[in-house]
């Protein structure tokens, strides 16, 4: 008869390398995360497509954060952070960790879909050479494309999918041994903010910066925890 407290302890040594990983990218979230807000707080994002425009000329950098390219590198991440999450979970419910995991991963890859920086920017640099008003004007109407892309379908299904995976992963959490309750509800708290979408208005944008809040508290919390599982012997 297998031992389970034996057999727990020699499957946490297994991925012990996943769970620094883990570990390292959920407090990278957190470094990125924070960067962003002062971004968009010291240059606010412009409103217009001739305001995306003149800013990537103006500072190309600037440009690509405003358009949230740390976003992209936070989604990748958790990435690693869901993977370190479903192999120290799975023991409580295999069935609906691996359907977390897998609405993690297609939201992220939705995610990717809906990003529009470098096109953005490629656009910018077009218009800064065209010659005539209609090449600008084709310019422009593309530019607008893009901005309704960025913040289109896929970013809101891409949210709602990764509020929905947090969720079942806070609920498991709650019922798990590994986690904290605090680091349970603090994913629960944020997953249900995120079901309202920054696209929804003030109300969403209100709500998303608030859900920043738990989110923060979650990644720290979580992080520790993989940390001390990455050392147990």
């Amino acid at each position: 008869m297998i031992d389970p407290i034996t057999h727990t302890e020699a499957d946490d040594s297994v991925w012990k390398s996943l769970y620094k990983v883990g570990a390292i990218a959920a407090l990278t979230v957190l470094v990125l995360m924070s960067i962003q807000i002062v971004v968009l707080i010291v240059w606010p994002p412009p409103s217009t497509v001739i305001g995306w425009f003149n800013l990537f000329q103006t500072n190309k950098l600037v440009g690509l954060l405003d358009m949230d390219l740390l976003l992209i590198v936070d989604y990748a991440l958790l990435g690693l952070v869901f993977l370190a999450l479903w192999a120290a979970l799975k023991r409580f419910n295999q069935s609906f960790m691996a359907i977390a995991l897998i609405l993690e991963l297609v939201g992220i890859t939705t995610y990717f879909a809906s990003t529009a920086a470098f096109e953005m920017l490629s656009l910018s640099n077009q218009y800064a050479f065209a010659a005539t008003d209609t090449e600008r004007s084709v310019l422009l109407a593309a530019g607008q494309v893009m901005l309704a892309i960025w913040q289109g379908t896929a970013f809101n299904v891409s949210y709602i999918i990764s509020a929905i995976a947090l969720l079942i992963v806070s609920v498991i959490m709650v019922r798990s041994s590994i986690f904290s309750k605090v680091t349970a509800y603090m994913g629960i708290l944020a997953s249900l903010l995120m079901f309202v979408p920054p696209t929804a208005g003030s109300i969403g944008v209100f709500i998303s910066l608030i859900s920043l809040i738990p989110t923060a508290i979650w990644l720290i919390l979580i992080a520790r925890k993989f940390f001390q599982l990455g050392r147990r012997e």
